[in-house]
């Protein structure tokens, strides 16, 4: 007989969500270096097999380059694991003795993980670290695209948790990834939490859950490249930050914004950097290739500049590592000015900062707010009149935003859910971390007595009338006799 499949993939969820239950439960009672020992655990095992999970994620999707998934997958299991490390998890993780305050971690649960086909691998890597280091379990819904190298990565750092002494069913991947399992896994009552990674609906349906939720929004990035700018050195990081893994990271550029004053230069620069400057036939050629309707077309998604140009039909050179198209308008009429995963990218030019200050803010609402910004130059007040007022959660100022942006080359936060607070619609603005993934207990000491005012405007009517002088039978027969002579000569 054979079984419904979405009946097969919802049994699946309950089947996960109960064991990551109970698995859960085990992990709750262990101490912090038993926690951490797991985490190691698993951030050394993916390491290890960060090339192999790259390759089958390329193989499966046929989203992006090897070598760059493998990058992706070293710096979660790597920068992310060194930043986490000696974060405080379990028990009392701070004690503010001056006001007598203690903060203690409490784990969110079972988290259900919900994983993109353009990162499939490193986002399983990187979400399973930070859910185990806050003491959650998590279950995983792979992208159908993505089923494979996502269901073996969640092996990986489940079986290197349990060498480490984790329960079995910490961490899952559903097999069978179908729309009715993943709605199963966002409304289910054994799921605490929801990390969403994925396109726009995914999110939103996410959000339309009832749970709590970290979601992210589309990262359509301008740059602007001041006259200031150190232009080789902002180009290079641009196209390194640009092409890297064909683009598929949300935070990689999509808008070039450059002074006038120094166009030619940057025009050079990039040529000198193998980027390819499209003409009018071939930019109307790619441009009709960037949509299908008013979504982005997923056929140009984490492909390379000559598999683009073969789409598109025309030709480029087999050294070129980036198409660029100038462009002027903002909108679905002006498709270069959306987010395109993949190595395209838009160049406007600008007479000044405040021209640039106007486009970046019209680029970031059309497709990004809330989400990152990059800006090249060597004048800081510019730098800081420029940034004050965009609607960026991430500003990255003299790095590509690609590794700016996920705090490889900057100081934040290395992570690979970057919010977009509520510009973006979501719920916080951070790079998503543990700290984002256990509630916070707060044990608070007394320290004074509470003054109560006892002045009679603030006493209750009875007790301010309890307190009032009190007057006898007779003085209030005078009173009303006094009242009704004045009535009667009044005539009233």
């Amino acid at each position: 007989m054979m079984l419904d499949a979405d009946l097969q993939s919802v049994q699946e969820v309950r089947q996960c969500l109960q064991t990551a239950k109970e698995a859960q439960k085990r992990l709750a009672g262990m101490s912090q270096a038993q926690i951490d020992q797991i985490v190691q655990s698993m951030a050394e095992a993916a390491r290890q097999e960060a090339g192999r999970l790259a390759a089958m994620a390329v193989e499966e999707t046929g989203y992006g380059k090897a070598a760059d998934k493998t990058a992706k997958n070293l710096f979660a299991a790597q920068d992310v694991h060194q930043s986490i490390q000696n974060m405080k998890t379990v028990g009392i993780i701070n004690r503010d003795e001056q006001n007598r305050v203690w903060e203690v971690a409490q784990a969110v649960g079972v988290i259900a993980g919900i994983v993109p086909s353009t990162n499939p691998t490193s986002t399983v890597i990187f979400k399973a670290l930070i859910s185990v280091k806050a003491g959650n379990a998590i279950v995983f819904s792979p992208h159908p695209q993505a089923a494979k190298c996502t269901k073996e990565a969640a092996r990986v750092v489940q079986a290197a948790a349990e060498r480490a002494g984790a329960p079995a069913g910490l961490i899952s991947c559903l097999t069978q990834p179908t729309l009715a399992a993943s709605r199963e896994l966002m409304h289910h009552s054994l799921t605490d939490l929801i990390l969403a990674t994925g396109g726009t609906a995914m999110v939103k349906a996410a959000y339309s859950s009832g749970k709590p939720a970290y979601g992210v929004g589309p990262g359509n990035v301008p740059v602007y490249v001041h006259a200031s700018a150190d232009i080789p050195t902002a180009i290079r990081q641009v196209v390194q930050s640009k092409t890297f893994d064909y683009g598929t990271i949300c935070a990689s550029e999509q808008s070039l914004v450059v002074d006038q004053s120094i166009k030619r230069k940057v025009v050079a620069e990039l040529k000198r950097q193998g980027a390819y400057f499209l003409d009018d036939h071939e930019t109307r050629r790619v441009a009709a290739v960037i949509l299908a309707g008013k979504s982005l077309n997923p056929a140009i998604v984490g492909k390379s500049p000559q598999a683009l140009a073969e789409l598109a039909g025309i030709l480029v050179p087999e050294d070129a590592t980036l198409l660029v198209a100038e462009e002027t308008g903002v909108g679905l009429d002006y498709p270069f000015s959306v987010e395109k995963l993949a190595p395209i990218l838009a160049l406007y030019t600008v007479a000044d900062t405040r021209e640039a200050s106007t486009l970046c803010s019209k680029l970031l609402a059309f497709g990004g707010l809330g989400h990152t910004l990059g800006i090249h130059c060597r004048d800081q007040q510019v730098i800081e009149s420029f940034v004050v007022d965009k609607p960026a959660s991430r500003i990255v100022v003299n790095s590509g935003t690609t590794f700016g942006g996920i705090g490889a080359t900057t100081g934040i936060a290395p992570s690979l859910t970057l919010g977009c607070g509520s510009l973006g619609n979501n719920v916080t603005s951070d790079n998503i971390g543990p700290q984002h993934l256990f509630n916070i207990k707060r044990v608070a000491f007394g320290l004074r007595d509470m003054q109560l005012a006892q002045t009679e405007a603030a006493m209750p009517v009875a007790v301010a009338a309890a307190a009032a002088p009190a007057i006898s039978r007779d003085e209030i027969a005078e009173i009303i006799k006094s009242v009704l002579l004045e009535l009667q000569s009044s005539g009233r």
